[in-house]
């Protein structure tokens, strides 16, 4: 069986190897969309054209039977209207995120980061809300400089700790035990932010939607094939090929 991951850039890349490390014999393609990377500040209609385009290629080029949306701004607007289009399963990773968030919170003290618009849409706090027994205290915030960090390999810079602390301490001072990385660009700055905040339980949805996978009852038979997709160069595409997907195969394509 073949599965498309598509995310705005090389952040996905991060979900991309926990498939790949979970089902070696999965047929796995992944789009990284470099070229109009960030999602994050475009309006809900372009981020659903985006999207709409980039499972189009998966499905029709590599013939992917099932499509993972490994960015959390794609996930926030589009995972239904991707299933319904195409007719194929679609997972997000938004309702992984939320579940993993409620699981391991304490106090009910949730904080959700992410780009402009996953935040603008409430995405996280709808799922967490709808899914809860309990009320829950939900802060959510915006960290737009997170990306072009992680874009520039500066993850555990001086730079990187002066934006985290911008970012999350206020969050901190509010008592949050528990931080969702709303992005997939994030989990490349866990070492900083738990160095500075060890108190936060951090929710990485690359790590739990294996578990929606598995739920899915999909076919995990495959190849074991590999290869990435990208529609630009980008400055840290080979360091993170190389260190989140084993070296496999690139292509630079043009969407429509």
């Amino acid at each position: 069986m073949a599965i498309g991951v598509f995310d705005s850039g090389i952040g996905g890349l991060t979900v991309f190897k926990s498939i790949a490390e979970h089902f070696p014999t999965l047929d796995i393609y992944y789009l990284g969309d470099t070229a109009r990377v960030p999602y994050g500040n475009k309006s809900p209609e372009t981020i659903i054209n985006y999207s709409i385009e980039c499972a189009r290629y998966l499905i029709s080029e590599c013939g992917a039977e099932a499509i993972v949306i490994a960015c959390n701004t794609a996930s926030s607007y589009a995972v239904d209207i991707i299933a319904d289009r195409f007719k194929v399963p679609v997972t997000g990773v938004v309702l992984p995120g939320s579940e993993q968030a409620l699981r391991v919170s304490k106090k009910g003290k949730i904080a959700v980061i992410g780009t402009r618009a996953t935040i603008r849409s409430g995405s996280y706090r709808a799922a967490l809300e709808t899914m809860s027994e309990i009320e829950l205290d939900i802060y959510e915030n915006a960290c737009p400089l997170f990306v072009p960090i992680v874009e520039e390999m500066m993850t555990e810079s001086p730079i990187a700790e002066l934006a985290v602390k911008m970012y999350l301490d206020d969050l901190s001072k509010k008592g949050v035990d528990t931080l969702v990385l709303g992005c997939t660009h994030y989990p490349m700055l866990k070492r900083t932010i738990s160095k500075l905040y060890p108190q936060f339980n951090i929710v990485d949805s690359s790590e739990v939607i294996i578990e929606h996978l598995i739920k899915s009852g999909l076919s995990t038979e495959g190849r074991g094939l590999r290869k990435l997709f990208f529609t630009d160069e980008s400055p840290a595409m080979e360091m993170l090929r190389n260190e989140l997907a084993a070296g496999a195969p690139v292509e630079i394509i043009s969407l429509p």
